[in-house]
């Protein structure tokens, strides 16, 4: 088996001891806040940042310098056979294209993969990998997997601030004014790459039932649902509750959103995601049943 290193960014979500008996490495990004830039989930907290951006009028978000790519890989290619790298949607950061040129001028070849999405679907991308690997996979099988998993992956949102998408850059000026004017709540996915509205609803109650709704469709062809929120738990639990009550035999998990979620939708934030499973993307057991990569 050829030894395979993992790149990824902080969006992954991927927690430091998975990341570390498995061989991934997380380049985190940058928060801005005040004009103070703190790493991602290394030099600030979700509560610290959130506690932050209540206090403050300018809050946003940056990729990762190039130089710390290059750092990585250079190191990288003289340890392992193969290297993936796989970071958050291109279409709404320029961290995928930065790990792919800091690849080209550390002069090794990397498997790229541009996940489409952010959060919990890439911590399943990287997880499921990690297990392909142990059975054999080389890293282009491993590559056409994760293509599947990206396929059949859903990722719908319901953000908490409208101004918080108005300022950066996800919602015009005069989306703004109507959807503050008639008190909407929008519904948003993940649709190639780019967050879209799939709905403007008069309520938030509603705006949950239609995301219900809308999961009822795919419930029998999923295993499990995560429920993500930006500091909201009280409405992680009810979502939870509800998806319950839908399918008793659904695995749920709870994650609370990183920082640079609520940088661009908001405190308060909710989404729901899951992947129907194929005979491409599912694996016959679950990583914690696996050993350790040596």
């Amino acid at each position: 088996m050829k030894s395979i290193a993992w790149v990824t960014d902080s969006t992954s979500t991927i927690d430091s001891e998975f990341a570390e008996n498995n061989h991934v490495y997380i380049i985190p990004l940058r928060l801005i806040v005040n004009n103070e830039c703190y790493k991602e989930n290394i030099d600030i907290s979700a509560d610290q940042f959130y506690e932050k951006m209540r206090k403050s009028d300018k809050a946003g978000s940056s990729q990762p310098p190039i130089g710390e790519f290059v750092e990585l890989y250079e190191r990288l290619k003289e340890e392992y056979d193969e290297i993936i790298a796989i970071h958050c949607s291109s279409e709404l950061s320029g961290t995928f294209h930065t790990s792919m040129q800091a690849a080209d001028i550390a002069g090794v070849n990397v498997v790229g993969i541009d996940s489409r999405v952010g959060a919990y679907p890439i911590r399943e991308m990287i997880r499921r990998g990690v297990h392909w690997q142990r059975a054999g996979c080389s890293a282009l099988e491993i590559r056409d997997r994760i293509e599947d998993i990206i396929k059949e992956m859903s990722f719908y949102l319901i953000p908490a601030s409208l101004s918080q998408l108005h300022r950066s850059g996800r919602l015009s000026g005069s989306q703004l004014l109507l959807g503050q004017l008639m008190r909407i709540h929008l519904l948003l996915k993940f649709d190639a790459g780019k967050i879209v509205v799939v709905d403007k609803i008069r309520t938030f109650r509603k705006t949950k039932q239609v995301l219900l709704e809308t999961l009822s469709k795919d419930i029998r062809q999923i295993q499990d649902i995560c429920i993500m929120h930006a500091n909201n738990l009280e409405e992680a639990l009810s979502l939870e509750a509800a998806i319950k009550e839908m399918s008793p035999s659904i695995g749920t998990e709870i994650m609370t959103f990183v920082p640079v979620v609520g940088v661009h939708m908001g405190e308060g934030t909710l989404a729901l995601s899951w992947i129907n499973s194929t005979a491409v993307n599912s694996i016959t057991a679950p990583d914690k049943e696996l050993e350790p990569a040596l």
